[in-house]
């Protein structure tokens, strides 16, 4: 019995152990975004979030974003910001192509979010330009790193006025889930007008914590039917 369980553990662990070595990069998440704001809130910006779900920081110095044209060459840079912590969440609001406006907008979208009780440690970057703005009736984000190569992306379909979408399960593809008061964090803003969880986001599993607890649950689930025999 110990030869005919060896030989399946060993293909589990080579399995796991490959996911636990996946790119740092495979951490990132888009886990909010909310396409209306750009005309109907007070700070007129659209947003989306960033997440590190995993154990180490990420640079982000070159990436880009663009919407459901999904190109490259005509994605904008994200600045502001050059590395996303472990477990951080690291808004990016709409501006103009020059930077000019980021402060206006960044203060407005807290002072709209957060009053003057502005969380510490919230992180705010932009990106502006010519051929993105989210669409309401539906559209994309898209995230590249400074070589062109995609790291993540969602699409969405309509979306309502003051709810962002809550993609805190880290999806990949059309996310359709609306933020809603106590759940992943979400709450109603300072302006009374909106709802999500900007800078916020709940736990999520990290691919290696995951790996290792299937590692774990594999090995308990061969002892037991060692024992069994």
């Amino acid at each position: 019995m110990k030869k005919s369980l060896k030989k399946p553990m060993l293909s589990l662990v080579a399995a796991l152990v490959a996911a636990v070595a996946a790119p740092v990069h495979a951490n990132i998440i888009i886990s909010e975004v909310a396409p209306y704001a750009s005309g109907n809130t007070v700070y007129a910006a659209d947003w989306f979030e960033l997440t590190n779900t995993g154990s180490s920081a990420v640079d982000i110095t070159g990436w880009k974003v663009d919407d459901n044209s999904n190109s490259f060459a005509s994605s904008l840079a994200l600045r502001g910001v050059s590395s996303i912590a472990a477990g951080q969440s690291v808004i990016f609001l709409e501006s103009n192509t020059s930077g000019t406006n980021d402060s206006s907008i960044n203060s407005g979208f807290k002072s709209a979010w957060f009053g003057t009780n502005i969380p510490a440690g919230l992180v705010i970057g932009n990106y502006g330009g010519s051929g993105i703005g989210l669409s309401t009736s539906g559209d994309a984000v898209n995230i590249y790193n400074s070589g062109g190569s995609l790291i993540t992306n969602i699409s969405f379909d309509a979306s309502t006025t003051g709810k962002s979408f809550d993609n805190t399960a880290g999806l990949v593809g059309n996310v359709t889930q609306l933020s809603a008061v106590g759940i992943n964090g979400a709450f109603t803003a300072f302006n009374g007008a909106e709802i999500g969880s900007p800078g916020l986001v709940s736990a999520v599993p990290e691919p290696e914590s995951f790996a290792m607890m299937l590692v774990g649950l594999g090995l308990i689930g061969a002892v037991a039917r060692k024992r069994q025999h």
